[in-house]
């Protein structure tokens, strides 16, 4: 389990990065304006992900920095969303890689911010969330620079497995 978990991983900070570089394309208006998008515009949207992953790693580790909203505008500049984004990579890699086998039969308890009771889940399918939450916003994100007119990078995990050998074994 940990294998793959690695490697989903490593393919959201691969899909982060080629995202981010289409992204860095956008005007700052296109970048900010609201396109309809649950959460209005590319800005908001990168900004979403980047605050849902501070929220679970601090479930996950009790360190760092979690907003209390999930509609949180961490930064409003495109840089600085950026530097954290990577930032914020690294840490789920190195948060990954500190994991033993048995760490995702193990419960974790946590609140969520939309409905503040306490659940208990095992560790393993709270990570496959984790990453499918990300998958699936990053989705949005590539419809809405497709529909500004870029040409939006693949994202396809099978495309990340071929040019990084993960998961080919």
């Amino acid at each position: 389990m940990k294998q793959h978990f690695a490697m989903m991983a490593a393919y959201n900070a691969w899909c982060n990065e080629r995202i981010y570089t289409a992204a860095a394309q956008l005007s700052e208006a296109d970048y900010h304006a609201d396109r309809g998008a649950f959460f209005k515009s590319v800005s908001g949207t990168l900004n979403h992900l980047l605050a849902a992953d501070r929220i679970w790693l601090k479930r996950f580790t009790a360190e760092g920095e979690a907003p209390d909203r999930l509609d949180a505008i961490l930064f409003e500049s495109f840089a600085d969303l950026l530097a954290a984004r990577r930032t914020e990579d690294r840490r789920i890699i190195a948060y990954v890689e500190s994991l033993s086998e048995t760490d995702f039969a193990s419960p974790i308890r946590y609140r969520s911010l939309t409905n503040p009771t306490e659940i208990e889940q095992p560790l393993g399918p709270v990570l496959a969330h984790f990453f499918n939450h990300q998958t699936h916003h990053r989705g949005q994100v590539h419809g809405l620079l497709t529909g500004l007119g870029l040409d939006a990078p693949v994202l396809d995990l099978v495309a990340f497995q071929r040019a990084s050998g993960m998961g080919m074994t």
